[in-house]
C-alpha cells in the first residue's frame, strides 16, 4: 500500500470515528438536563403508567417475562399498520409468556375511541406526553413513532427499534 493510500485510509477511519461520536452526542443533545435515558444492555428504568381506566401498571409487575414496550399513537399510520401484528404475536404467546405493553402517546379520548373500534389483546397504557415524554425517557430521542423497546425477563433492556416491527422480528424478539 502506498503512503498516499495509507494517509487516505487513516483519514477515512478518523472521519468515521468522529462522525459516530458526533452522532452519539447529538442524539443525547435532544434530552433535557437531568433526564436519564434507557440504554441497551442496562437495567430497565422504573416505569408506572395508568391504563385506560386509570389503574396504575408497573413494569416490575411483569418481571420474569420478556416485555415489548411499543410506543404508538392513534394518528400514526405506521403504528396502526403494526397493531395487528402486535395483537397476533400477543395471542400466540398467551397470558404467561412474553407480553406486549402498548404505550399510547396520545390523548386518552382518542386512544379509547380507536381501541373501541380496533381492540387488542394486550394492555394499553397511557404515556406521559409532557416533557420529558415517556418515549424520550426510553431512548426515543427524536420522539418518532412507532418505537419499541425489548426488555428481558431479568429487567434489562436488550433491544430498541425505531419504526414498525415486522412479524419475523416480533417472533424473534418475543420467543
Amino acid at each position: 500500500m502506498s503512503r498516499d493510500n495509507l494517509v487516505i485510509l487513516v483519514a477515512a477511519v478518523l472521519a468515521a470515528a468522529l462522525g459516530g461520536w458526533l452522532q452519539h452526542e447529538s442524539r443525547l443533545a435532544h434530552v433535557p438536563a437531568g433526564v436519564t435515558v434507557a440504554q441497551a444492555s442496562e437495567p430497565a428504568p422504573r416505569l408506572e403508567l395508568p391504563d385506560l381506566q386509570g389503574r396504575p401498571h408497573a413494569l416490575a409487575d411483569y418481571r420474569g417475562r420478556r416485555v415489548l414496550l411499543n410506543f404508538w399513537a392513534s394518528w400514526c399510520g405506521p403504528c396502526l399498520d403494526e397493531l395487528p401484528a402486535l395483537d397476533r404475536v400477543q395471542a400466540k404467546f398467551g397470558e404467561n409468556g412474553s407480553i406486549v405493553l402498548g404505550i399510547a402517546m396520545d390523548d386518552p379520548a382518542h386512544v379509547r375511541a380507536f381501541l373501541a373500534d380496533h381492540p387488542v389483546r394486550y394492555p394499553v397504557l397511557l404515556g406521559r406526553m409532557a416533557s420529558p415524554s415517556t418515549s424520550l425517557s426510553w431512548g426515543d430521542n427524536d420522539e418518532m413513532l412507532p418505537y419499541s423497546v425489548l426488555i428481558d425477563a431479568n429487567g434489562r433492556v436488550i433491544a430498541m427499534h425505531r419504526g414498525p416491527l415486522d412479524a419475523a422480528t416480533l417472533d424473534q424478539w418475543l420467543m
